[in-house]
């Protein structure tokens, strides 16, 4: 089965961003190396015929043949079909290299905080890359660092987002022992701190694996592609048949016929337009799922991307940009929308997670909360929210504090 990915930034750049489209025109040139054409025989022959044309155009100039505008003009359009189908090709496959780039820059650019000290608790390290990392080192990570390397937890307890990689946009739990003990790199610990032995050699890291799908992925041949390739070479064939028989049925009525019009009836009557067009095809395909934020990850998918009629999602980080953000406070009954507000915000006000975060702005901004007098929290003691805690808030009192968290921790 494959698959289709959803991609989980808002923005994105389009198809043809100057990135991709400038070494695309290059690109389209180098492409006219025969050895290269060949893959496409529709294109090939149509080379080959633009090459032949070119020749007897150059001789004509030589000899002063006539017809020489239109000969240029057959000329110029042969060309301009050969190296737009090759422009379209190399368009496609520039999508696939800037995805692997991107990926690629992200592992590069990683810094790992590879623990040195000799003992549990010595927390003394040094910065290196993350691509340097080897199996079985050590590093530190805490909050707002992002993991560097696919590794497990031997020591901490952190509250990981995984949004970049799973697309969930609630932070999970990670812990030293058990099931819950693996991270991934290029996910980042939203809260506390933990020890991560490095498990994954470079090269076989899970952003390397997305690296070799999405280059494996440029530009695979779809098995509907394939299938039309071969009818275009089939009537090809029949045409060049048809075409190379002209000049017999002229001669035998007593007329002739010039090369660059039986190139001209040629080029016009082979499947031209559909073989320069392919590419151009799947570019478009591709690019409108773009535009819906879901990144395809082959050909196939999307083919299999224009036949579905329903879809089936089997989790939320699927539908979501991977963000939590506060969007309302619903009051339980007897509370008014400004306590629920203000105690939300005061409960908050010690959570530096981008949940926490998002509360306190939706409070003062969208409630129109605050500021909160001095007095409220002079003496009071703030609970910051960690991993180990699952709660945040503020206790003013002995006997009355705010919190806000799982409500399992709070009981």
């Amino acid at each position: 089965m494959e698959t289709v990915k959803l991609q989980k930034r808002s923005s994105m750049s389009t198809m043809l961003d100057a990135k991709i489209v400038l070494p695309a025109i290059k690109a389209a040139f180098v492409k006219l190396d025969p050895r290269l054409m060949i893959k496409n025989p529709v294109m090939f022959v149509v080379e080959i015929v633009a090459a032949l044309t070119t020749v007897i155009f150059l001789r004509d100039v030589v000899t002063g043949g006539a017809n020489l505008g239109f000969t240029f003009q057959i000329i110029l359009w042969l060309w301009f079909t050969v190296l737009f189908a090759n422009f379209a090709e190399a368009v496609a496959e520039g999508r696939g290299k800037a995805q692997a780039d991107s990926l690629r820059k992200t592992r590069t650019e990683s810094q790992a905080k590879l623990l040195t000290g000799t003992s549990p608790a010595d927390h003394t390290y040094r910065l290196v890359a993350g691509t340097s990392l080897k199996v079985g080192d050590i590093v530190l990570v805490e909050a707002g660092d992002t993991i560097p390397s696919d590794g497990e937890v031997i020591e901490g307890v952190a509250s990981v987002n995984e949004a970049a990689i799973t697309g969930e946009s609630a932070p999970v739990i990670r812990e030293s022992g058990g099931d819950r003990s693996a991270v991934t790199g290029g996910t980042q610990v939203l809260s506390d701190w933990i020890r991560v032995r490095i498990t994954a050699a470079q090269g076989s890291t899970f952003i390397d694996r997305m690296i070799k799908l999405v280059e494996g992925a440029e530009r695979q041949k779809t098995p509907n592609e394939i299938a039309l390739n071969i009818l275009l070479a089939g009537l090809t064939i029949i045409f060049v048949f048809a075409t190379v028989t002209i000049p017999s049925y002229a001669a035998y009525a007593g007329g002739s016929i010039s090369v660059v019009v039986l190139v001209a009836l040629f080029v016009t009557l082979i499947p031209t337009t559909i073989g320069a067009l392919l590419s151009a095809i799947g570019i478009a395909g591709m690019d409108r799922l773009m535009r819906r934020n879901i990144m395809a990850t082959s050909g196939r998918a999307v083919e299999a991307a224009g036949d579905v009629t329903t879809l089936l999602l089997d989790k939320t980080g699927t539908i979501t940009v991977g963000d939590r953000q506060a969007s309302a406070f619903i009051p339980a009954q007897g509370v008014s929308e400004d306590e629920i507000a203000y105690g939300a915000l005061l409960s908050s006000l010690a959570d530096e997670t981008p949940e926490g975060r998002s509360i306190v702005e939706f409070a003062t901004t969208t409630m129109g909360v605050g500021p909160i007098p001095e007095s409220e929290y002079r003496n009071a003691e703030f609970i910051p929210f960690s991993a180990e805690t699952r709660m945040s808030g503020v206790q003013r009192t002995p006997d009355h504090c705010i919190v806000k968290g799982a409500a399992s921790e709070i009981l």
